[in-house]
């Protein structure tokens, strides 16, 4: 293969990213858009990187050292690429690619000044922009400085930023490798950055520009504060104008200076409005051609505009694909479903093929579009009041959506009425047996699943799923089974409205379904207290389990002296709780039964935290705290005026909520036994096509769609390429948040509480579990890193059910993420914790180890000194 040195900008496009680098590939392809100006420049290829890397075999052995330093080890990561830095900037160019350098030169003038800057290979890409991470270079002059600042571009690949930045976006070092764009200086009277997407909002209507005078290197370095603009439909839709009183300029001889700019100037715009839109009208040409919104460097220079960067906005959310033209508003899943993390190709399809409404794959992400409920308003005042009950948050972002009157289509609702009135509806007798064959009718379609599914293979075992998903749906939707989640909900609504109206009492409901029966969530929890009462006489097995390292340990752990107990207990745990997992609505995560580890460490706070018989007393505890409730609130109702009447009305509310409540977790827990039965199916078939070498990995069809299994399946053939795509997608869509809200337009729309009766400085969410509780917040973000102590709080950004195990151990609750019917919140108040959730930020506002009070009551969270 001949090495090419050099490439002019015309000569590069969108398939020689290898060659010339993220930034290079976009100023190629700038250069070649009608009517776009681009200053004149080439290329130094990662050729000529690969060459300089050569000339020293040192740095090997320092990427390895520096591929094992942990992300967070900052002096390590300094050290390291300082010393790779130095190794590179003293390497000597060789002649011959010198000489090539300087040729190339020589056509935009040898004395021309120019702006010299990195291209990184895994740079300005649709999933990864590092934008700031290696260095520019602006009015360089002579090939002597060009040379110099062409080797202190190769070096800023291992600037302290960028190594942490690949690493915490698991991009391997030796992987990217760096070119350079020299490009001819420009000169302008102003300079700023275009964003063709509103990189606050997300909204892809609205563009941003900001500007200021001289080069943007002002601006990008803080020096001022820039104007604003923010243009929507060829019109300047705002606009905030600063005082620029610092601007930097070129020198004649090269390099920059920070000059002052007269005071009359100061506050005169660097760009008129019709200049602003036209500089839009300009963005939106490039980001048609790149295909999607733009961060776009742009330079005034007299009356025309240059473009001298152009890299993909990296952090806006994607939209969901309809198809069509028209608005939509879209609510997130994942916060209803207490999991906002990114699912794998596999378990999206999944999902919506096992979901009783349509739903949207963005951002690895699924949404419910509610724009028909939205139109009409007896609709529109169900999913509000829904919503507002769940989380306030999706309510008020969904109001505002609905205050833009030219957003939402309105049509008249189908039928007369209002919507139907607040209470109990449905009416359903309070009989527990109602209960008992819900749940037998669960498992035996789970036991007829397991049955049918053993002889299915190949192309059969997926129409066998397609008939199962169609039974799952079926199960789902029981009119009984919704009669009956509806009647334990609404009760607990009804309690709470009327003993608050009645009695002042806040949240009664919550203390009134203190152990409710027949909750297999919460029965998870204390299940696991079982478990430790088990193993905590045995000291070996305590030592055994405190060292455990890989998933083979229940084989070993029989070995042990007292472990061949301890190893049943933790399998009869797993035999009913096996199929859980943090994450659980993605059949492609772990599940404890595949993973038993992520269970230890919790199993071990049990043992160091409780005394023998703690799941019993704890749940007889709840049981007394609900009848004490109870007595108390009958007899003051009967000393009301009217009492009796509401006395018996409300012990029939009170019969009901603790008939149905605990069952409202049932369905979920048969949804998740379902999944590890298609799992464990679909796992088997991977392996056929490994075996096969048809797939290099068994969790590769993770990375395919249920379909496009199907057909690897029938064809014998993937395409590994699209995989590949899939994984490095997936891996950045752990740096995208989910918005709670988000519309066609792009736009991510924040809820607010609009609350003022909480103190300054309290961190406000939604009270979902009565009480008020003081202690050690503990930040936990993985459950199997759990340590906890007796009294902690736990923080963290969502839970669901598989969370419930260590819900026995702490003493309160704060989320991120949550409403008053999702798990987390039934769990808490089923075992007594005051909990808040929907709590904006909690786990980064909050420190680990930081003394807080939950204000399960009001809903708000106090940081204490």
């Amino acid at each position: 293969m001949i090495e090419q040195y050099v490439l002019d900008l015309q000569e590069v496009d969108e398939t020689r990213v290898a060659v010339v680098g993220g930034k290079g590939v976009h100023l190629g392809g700038l250069s070649r858009i009608e009517g776009i100006r681009v200053p004149g420049g080439f290329c130094v290829t990662t050729d000529a990187f690969r060459r300089i890397m050569v000339e020293a075999p040192s740095i090997d052995d320092r990427l390895d050292q520096l591929s094992r330093v942990n992300p967070d080890d900052r002096e390590g990561i300094r050290t390291l690429s300082a010393q790779i830095r130095r190794t590179i900037e003293d390497i000597a160019i060789p002649g011959d690619l010198a000489a090539a350098i300087t040729r190339a030169l020589a056509r935009l003038g040898e004395q021309a000044a120019c702006a010299v800057r990195s291209s990184a290979t895994a740079e300005d890409l649709p999933t990864a922009s590092f934008a700031g991470q290696q260095d520019t270079y602006l009015n360089v002059v002579g090939p002597t400085a060009i040379l110099q600042h062409v080797s202190r571009c190769w070096a800023s690949l291992f600037t302290e930023r960028a190594v942490t930045y690949r690493q915490r976006n698991g991009i391997d070092h030796r992987a990217v490798r760096m070119a350079v764009v020299v490009q001819r200086m420009v000169l302008p009277d102003a300079a700023g950055i275009l964003f063709t997407a509103d990189p606050v909002t997300g909204n892809r209507k609205v563009a941003t520009v900001d500007a200021g005078f001289g080069l943007g290197e002002a601006l990008v370095s803080g020096l001022v504060n820039p104007d604003v603009f923010k243009v929507r439909d060829g019109e300047v839709v705002a606009k905030a104008i600063a005082a620029k009183q610092r601007a930097i300029h070129a020198l004649p001889a090269g390099g920059t200076q920070e000059v002052a700019i007269d005071p009359p100037q100061q506050e005169q715009p660097a760009l008129t409005d019709a200049q602003v839109v036209r500089l839009v009208q300009l963005g939106r040409r490039i980001e048609a051609h790149f295909g999607r919104p733009q961060d776009i460097e742009w330079c005034l220079v007299g009356a025309d505009f240059q473009i001298v960067q152009s890299r993909p906005i990296t952090t806006l959310f994607p939209i969901p694909e309809t198809g069509d033209q028209e608005n939509h508003v879209y609510v997130s899943v994942g916060h209803g479903q207490m999991m906002t993390d990114p699912m794998k190709p596999l378990g999206i399809s999944v999902w919506q093929l096992t979901a009783m409404v349509p739903m949207h794959e963005a951002g690895g992400r699924l949404f419910v579009d509610v724009t028909p409920r939205l139109a009409t308003p007896a609709a529109r005042a169900g999913l509000l009041d829904v919503m507002g009950r769940g989380d306030p948050l999706i309510r008020d972002a969904l109001e505002t959506v609905l205050d833009r009157d030219d957003f939402v289509p309105s049509l008249p609702d189908a039928a007369p009425g209002g919507p139907p009135p607040r209470g109990v509806r449905d009416p359903i007798e309070t009989d527990p047996a109602i209960v008992t064959e819900l749940v037998e009718r669960s498992r035996a379609s789970i036991a007829a699943l397991e049955r049918d599914i053993r002889t299915k293979t190949g192309p059969a075992l997926f129409d066998f799923l397609l008939e199962a998903f169609e039974e799952h749906k079926r199960v789902l939707s029981d009119p009984l089974s919704l009669q009956a989640i509806m009647a334990g909900m609404e009760a607990t609504w009804w309690l709470n409205d009327n003993l608050q109206e009645w009695l002042g009492e806040k949240n009664a409901a919550d203390t009134l379904t203190l152990s409710a029966p027949g909750n297999v969530t919460s029965e998870m929890g204390l299940a696991l207290l079982d478990v430790a009462d088990v193993i905590r006489p045995q000291p070996e097995v305590v030592a055994f389990l405190q060292d455990v390292e890989d998933e083979g340990f229940l084989d070993e752990l029989a070995k042990v002296p007292g472990g061949t107990e301890a190893r049943d207990a933790i399998e009869a745990y797993l035999d009913r709780y096996g199929m859980g997992c943090v994450g659980e609505i993605d059949i492609t995560r772990p599940r404890w039964r595949e993973r038993p580890s992520t269970l230890v460490p919790v199993i071990l706070d049990n043992v160091r935290n409780f005394e023998p018989g703690a799941a019993q007393r704890r749940f007889e505890q709840g049981r007394q705290k609900a009848r004490k409730k109870e007595q108390e609130v009958l007899s003051r109702l009967r000393a009301l005026p009217d009492g009796d009447r509401k006395a018996d009305e409300t012990k029939r509310m009170i019969d009901r909520v603790r008939t149905f409540t605990g069952y409202r977790e049932y369905p979920k827990y048969g949804i998740i036994s379902r999944y590890f039965v298609y799992k464990q199916a679909l796992l088997e078939e991977a392996g056929r096509l490994v075996r096969a070498d048809v797939l290099a990995e068994q969790e590769d069809v993770f990375y395919l769609t249920f379909q496009e299994f199907r057909d690897v399946v029938r064809s014998n053939q993937v395409d590994d390429q699209l995989i590949q795509q899939r994984k490095d997608a997936f891996r950045s869509y752990h740096a995208l948040t989910p918005p709670r809200v988000l519309t066609s337009d792009g736009e991510a729309v924040t809820g607010a509480y609009r609350r003022d009766d909480v103190p300054a400085g309290a961190l406000i969410g939604l009270p979902v579990s009565a009480g008020t509780i003081e202690g050690r917040a503990r930040v936990i973000l993985d459950m199997a890193e759990a340590e906890l102590e007796a009294g902690d709080i736990l923080v963290t950004a969502h839970t669901d059910p598989s969370w419930s195990p260590l819900f026995v151990g702490i003493t309160g609750l704060v989320t991120e993420v949550g409403g008053l019917m999702t798990h987390g919140a039934v769990i808490a108040r089923e075992y007594g914790l005051p909990a808040v959730v929907g709590v904006e930020q909690a786990t980064r506002l909050i420190r680990d180890g930081q003394r807080i009070r939950v204000h399960g009551t009001d809903g708000y969270v106090e940081i204490l000194p």
